[in-house]
């Protein structure tokens, strides 16, 4: 699978990218017929300490499934976005299989 990470105005370090990586592998745990991803990672310009934003859109064969999170840090917001898009693999999973 494709991991495409794009940080929107600042660098990510190599940390952050690996847990990125490791977490969106193990979306192919649920669903082996995710061909890509796509993660921006973003600051947003606002007063609140939830101004880290984590986009990722995930490439199934079909359509694609997106999620985004603002949390207070990026991880958190790459975890919890993750939460998000394994419900919708497993909807998408359980639809194709027709249960």
């Amino acid at each position: 699978m494709t991991i495409k990470i794009q940080s929107v105005h600042f660098d990510a370090d190599k940390k952050l990218v690996e847990f990125i990586q490791e977490r969106i592998d193990k979306l192919t745990h649920y669903y082996d017929g995710i061909i890509s991803s796509d993660v921006t990672l973003r600051l947003d310009k606002s007063s609140t300490v939830d101004n880290k934003v984590a986009e990722i859109k995930v490439h199934i064969a079909g359509n694609d499934l997106f999620a985004k999170k603002n949390c207070k840090s990026f991880e958190e917001a790459v975890d919890t976005t993750i939460d998000a898009l394994k419900i919708q693999v497993k909807k998408h999973k359980e639809k194709i299989q027709g249960i």
